[in-house]
């Protein structure tokens, strides 16, 4: 392996966002071509014109770009052996599809959708497997012409299909899965290398394109196991030399044990929607490469540098890799306690304004007092959006203190904490967290009261919650106002419920 100059690929269609599986796929080829200091190819599979998305190109490098992956070869870089975009790349399938033309192993099909879907609904009355049937069984090299002059005449435009050798095996030993083998009657009949639109199926160009493109392994998902005989066929025809194959396990959502779907709802699964939540790059990076991959030893915290001279394709796990969402905020929330405290604020401001609770553009002192609220968050936080919800007590009208809040106040006989510390905040030069907590200090020495019986009652009277950041540093971002303000509701409440 050392020998081979290792040239990997990573071939994404524009039709939508960067999914979690194709990221992984990506991730996966970038960290192989760096421990092997070979080479990265980033090739848009853009061929099903009616499937592409505006615009999805640019998304997915986008988001490849902030989870940290680059690549040496593509259409924003160029290369030895571009066009880097599939739908540039028509003449080339051109050639090798007229060549294999000529030779006789592919030849022009003049059958309908309806002819096709008839034969399949024929096949599956009889209990067979559908697949496509010879239309020219039987037929003399001079009757196949007749039949398909006949068909253009009528004005119907030909796919071209590739026939399939009888009764051969094809077979690969898989980086991932061992030893594979298919025999060539399950492929499921000769099959389309060339639509009736002009443009090539993803079987045949991906062939032409890894070959020429000189790639020398190729790291994809699971799904693609059942494609491989079909791109063994095209090599084959061709003469061609395939590469090395590697099918990294499905995805499977932790909670349900089924495979990750677009349809399932309770996950996220596009790299996009993370960005939006506030998590970190480098933490997604970390997490995704642990996804259906094992590093030696027990550690899950790693940065890319340690990911890529880890990284061993014989360590690709042959089970399901279990997409965790409560793992994945934890090493979130690890990185997030490490990072920088600017490149925090900016993720959260973000996500506040978004939520129309900070101005686009606040004054230096709203600016600081927001620092100060990721600050005090920032331990707690799994991603930068939670902070909508944690520091809800600072944007929000307070609200009735709840039944199990009250019967805290009501266990403490917490009256008298109250009410002394009311005094106390009156009696501090600055309401600064500090000071804050000297008044605290002077509740206890007043009313003899300490701990839990102390701490807890003031929290619930001045925050609304039982829960919370430090309450020096809550009740300062709170302000004097609106901290006396839930005082006074709070010893309200106190009395309405008899207390």
């Amino acid at each position: 392996m050392a020998k081979e100059k290792i040239r990997v690929r990573y071939a994404p269609s524009p039709t939508g966002h960067l999914h979690i599986g194709n990221a992984r796929t990506a991730l996966f080829n970038y960290l192989f071509a760096r421990h092997n200091k070979g080479t990265l190819v980033l090739r848009i599979e853009d061929t099903d014109q009616k499937r592409n998305v505006k615009g999805g190109s640019k998304s997915q490098m986008d988001n490849l770009h902030w989870l940290g992956i680059d690549w040496d070869e593509g259409p924003d870089k160029g290369g030895d052996y571009g066009p880097y975009r599939q739908s540039d790349r028509k003449a080339i399938y051109n050639k090798y599809i007229k060549q294999l033309v000529a030779e006789g192993k592919a030849y022009y099909s003049y059958k309908t959708e309806e002819e096709l879907e008839a034969q399949r609904e024929e096949q599956r009355a009889m209990g067979v497997a559908p697949h496509y049937t010879y239309e020219y069984e039987g037929m003399t090299a001079d009757e196949i012409k007749e039949t398909q002059a006949k068909a253009q005449a009528k004005g119907l435009k030909p796919v071209v299909r590739i026939h399939i050798p009888e009764m051969e095996t094809y077979e690969w030993d898989d980086i991932v899965k061992g030893h594979l083998s298919f025999e060539s009657d399950t492929i499921g009949g000769d099959f389309v290398i060339q639509k009736r639109d002009g443009m090539p199926t993803y079987n045949f160009a991906v062939v032409v394109d890894d070959h020429l493109m000189k790639i020398t392994h190729v790291l994809r998902g699971d799904d693609h196991v059942s494609n491989t005989p079909k791109q063994l066929v095209v090599y084959e025809a061709l003469g061609w030399k395939p590469p090395k194959f590697g099918h990294m396990t499905l995805i499977i959502n932790a909670k349900t044990g089924k495979k990750l779907s677009k349809r399932d709802e309770s996950v996220l699964q596009f790299i996009e929607q993370y960005r939006d939540m506030g998590y970190l790059p480098d933490a997604m990076f970390n997490f995704i490469a642990l996804l259906g991959w094992s590093p030696v030893g027990e550690n899950e915290i790693f940065n890319k540098r340690q990911l890529i001279k880890q990284f061993d394709p014989k360590r690709l796990s042959k089970s399901p890799a279990a997409f965790d969402q409560k793992k994945l905020e934890w090493i979130n929330n690890q990185y997030i306690k490490k990072t920088n405290r600017d490149t925090l604020l900016d993720l959260a401001l973000n996500n506040l304004q978004e939520a129309g609770l900070v101005d686009k553009n606040p004054n230096p002192e709203k600016m600081e007092w927001v620092r100060q609220l990721v600050n005090i968050y920032s331990v707690q936080m799994s991603y930068t959006k939670q902070i909508i919800d944690l520091a809800k007590i600072f944007f929000e009208d307070p609200k009735d203190l709840s039944d199990k809040e009250i019967d805290e106040i009501r266990k403490d006989d917490a009256r008298p904490v109250i009410e002394e510390f009311k005094k106390q905040i009156d009696l501090i030069p600055r309401f600064t967290s500090v000071q804050i907590m000297k008044a605290i200090n002077a509740t206890r020495h007043v009313t003899g009261i300490k701990g839990r019986k102390l701490f807890m009652p003031i929290r619930i009277a001045t925050t609304r919650s039982m829960v919370g950041p430090g309450i020096g540093e809550a009740m300062e971002l709170l302000g004097k106002k609106r901290v006396k303000t839930h005082l006074d509701l709070t010893l309200k409440q106190m009395r309405d419920n008899g207390l």
